[in-house]
């Protein structure tokens, strides 16, 4: 029994060497325990431990038996110390046996969360760099439009300013529009004016051919 304790002491060792270095073969070590862990994997081991441990502990409990008989008697046999020696020992491998079990249950449990752990990193960060693309694009979205924001407003201030010198020359049109008014009817009035003294002359020269006319028309009597 003793030698195969120390044979599962070295495998248990050598799977605790295993893991505890980033190899290939740690992969593969991995992914063994964690096939060893599913279905009926666990209640295996857990048997396994009890009986481990419930042997030990009868090794334990014959310790404390030649103890006894030594304290009764005062005396050993060399039968007695060779049991104490064997027991001592295989109770100290299994006791070693079963701790390295729990540290190699631990180590891969840690593994595992350690692996969970970088994949949600790795998430976590691959959603802040899309994050921060996002952010660069909506930053440059916005320099994009406050461009164009400062394009419109100084294209509304021309159009503001050339609204201004169209009403500028739309109100000198309009005065000039005015002034020509009062011109024409000015020239209006004035040609009335002609029109009348026109027709004043004309019945000035008509009365004065009347009167011309009389005063032949008497001499010829």
């Amino acid at each position: 029994m003793i030698y195969l304790l120390y044979t599962l002491i070295g495998i248990e060792a050598l799977v605790m060497v295993t893991l505890s270095f980033k190899t290939p073969l740690r992969k593969l070590m991995i992914l063994g325990l964690d096939r060893a862990k599913q279905g009926r994997g666990p209640i295996m081991v857990k048997t396994v431990a009890a009986t481990v441990l419930v042997v030990m502990m009868t090794s334990v409990y014959g310790i404390i038996g030649i103890q006894h008989r030594f304290l009764e008697t005062g005396s050993t046999n060399p039968t007695d110390m060779i049991l104490f020696g064997q027991h001592l020992l295989e109770a100290s491998l299994m006791g070693f046996l079963l701790f390295l079990g729990l540290m190699i249950d631990r180590v891969h449990h840690y593994i595992r969360e350690l692996r969970i752990l970088r994949k949600t990193m790795e998430a976590v960060k691959q959603q802040n760099l899309a994050s921060d693309h996002k952010k660069d694009q909506s930053e440059e979205q916005i320099k994009a439009l406050s461009k164009e924001i400062t394009k419109l407003k100084r294209r509304i201030e021309e159009l503001e300013s050339e609204c201004e010198t169209k009403a500028k020359e739309a109100k000198a049109a309009e005065a000039n529009s005015s002034a020509l008014k009062k011109q024409s009817d000015g020239f209006l009035l004035e040609y009335d004016r002609l029109l009348e003294d026109n027709q004043h002359l004309r019945n000035q020269l008509r009365a004065i051919d009347g009167s011309l006319s009389q005063s032949d028309n008497k001499k010829n009597a």
